[in-house]
C-alpha cells in the first residue's frame, strides 16, 4: 500500500519552491527545458488516444511545460483550453502570454482560453506533466483530477522516477553526504495510486533519458532550473564556496568515466494515462442515487462511449 505522502519530501521546501516568484511582466515566460521536453514526448503519445477532447485543462501551466501548449493545441484547434494554477495570477499571465492577438486570424478559429477551471466537473483531458514527483499531497492531488474529468475523460501524466539522479546519488553516498534530492515514487505505486482515486484502465510507462555535459557548472545550472533538494534530510543552511569546490571536485573524480568522457546524469521519466469511467448506481434493496449523476446516465444511454 503506498503511503500518502512521499516519506523523504519536505512539505515545507516543497511550498516554499512552488511559490518561487513569477518572472518580472513583460519578460518572456519559460517552462524548465527538460520540462518542454517530456510535454513533447509525452504529447506524442496522444496519437494512440481515439477520444477527440472537447475541452482540456492544463494543471500548473508554467511548470507543465508550455512548449507543448501550441501542438496540443494545434492537434484539437477546436477544444477550449483552461489553465489551472495554485496562483490564479500565474494562469492569467500564461493566458496572456500564449493567446493569440485579435487581429490575428487564428484567435478566431481556436479554441476559448481560460484562466480557470469550468465550476464542474466538464473537460474531457486533464494534461499534468512532471508536477506529481514534488507533490506533498499526490493522492489528493489525483482527486482532484478525478474531480474535474467528465465521465470517460482521460488523464494525461509525467513524473520523475526512482532511478532519476542515479550518478548524484552516488557521488553523495560516497563522500558521506546527505542525499541530493528526495525519493521519487515507483510507476507501479502510481498505477496503484490511481486506481484508488477513481480511475479506470491506467497504462503506465517509462523511458530514461541521460544528459551529459562538458564541466560540472553546466550540470550545476540545470539542476538549479529544474528544482531544488526537497530531502527532509538535507544539509541545514547554506553551503559555502569551499564546499561547492569540493563537490564540483568530487563529481569529476567520481561520476565522470575513466577515460575522460563527459559527465552524464540520468533521468527516469514516468508517462501514465488513465480515464474517468462512468458512474455506476449501485444496487441495494433501497438505491439513492445523486440528481447528477442520474442526469450524466441519461445522456450518455443516448450516445456511444468514447474510448481510449
Amino acid at each position: 500500500m503506498p503511503t500518502e505522502r512521499p516519506p523523504t519530501l519536505d512539505p515545507v521546501a516543497a511550498a516554499r519552491w512552488a511559490a518561487m516568484p513569477l518572472p518580472p511582466k513583460g519578460q518572456a515566460l519559460a517552462s524548465p527545458w527538460l520540462h518542454d521536453e517530456v510535454a513533447k514526448r509525452m504529447q506524442k503519445r496522444l496519437d494512440f488516444i481515439r477520444l477527440n477532447p472537447a475541452s482540456w485543462a492544463m494543471w500548473e501551466p508554467l511548470r507543465s511545460g508550455l512548449a507543448a501548449l501550441p501542438l496540443i493545441q494545434a492537434r484539437y484547434p477546436q477544444a477550449a483550453l483552461h489553465l489551472h494554477a495554485a496562483r490564479v495570477h500565474e494562469a492569467q499571465r500564461v493566458k496572456n502570454f500564449i493567446q493569440s492577438k485579435w487581429w490575428q486570424p487564428r484567435r478566431w478559429t481556436q479554441g476559448k482560453v481560460h484562466a480557470t477551471l469550468p465550476e464542474t466537473a466538464a473537460v474531457d483531458m486533464m494534461w499534468a506533466n512532471m508536477l506529481l514527483h514534488q507533490e506533498v499531497q499526490p493522492q489528493d492531488m489525483l482527486a482532484q483530477w478525478h474531480q474535474s474529468l467528465a465521465p470517460d475523460g482521460f488523464l494525461m501524466f509525467s513524473c520523475l522516477g526512482p532511478d532519476t539522479l542515479r550518478e548524484l546519488r552516488e557521488v553523495h553516498r560516497q563522500c558521506g553526504w546527505p542525499e541530493p534530492a528526495h525519493e521519487f515514487t515507483d510507476m507501479h505505486d502510481w498505477g496503484d495510486m490511481l486506481v484508488q482515486a477513481g480511475f479506470a484502465e491506467p497504462v503506465m510507462d517509462m523511458e530514461r533519458i541521460t544528459l551529459t555535459y562538458i564541466n560540472s557548472d553546466k550540470l550545476l545550472a540545470d539542476l538549479r532550473a529544474l528544482g531544488r533538494n526537497l530531502h527532509r534530510q538535507r544539509f541545514q543552511g547554506l553551503r559555502g564556496k569551499s564546499w561547492l569546490a569540493h563537490w564540483h571536485q568530487a563529481l569529476l573524480k567520481l561520476a565522470q568515466p575513466a577515460n575522460g568522457g563527459p559527465l552524464s546524469l540520468s533521468f527516469e521519466v514516468v508517462y501514465g494515462h488513465a480515464m474517468k469511467p462512468q458512474p455506476r448506481m449501485k444496487v441495494s434493496a433501497e438505491s439513492q442515487i445523486n440528481l447528477s449523476d442520474m442526469r450524466q446516465m441519461l445522456r450518455n444511454s443516448q450516445k456511444k462511449p468514447n474510448q481510449v
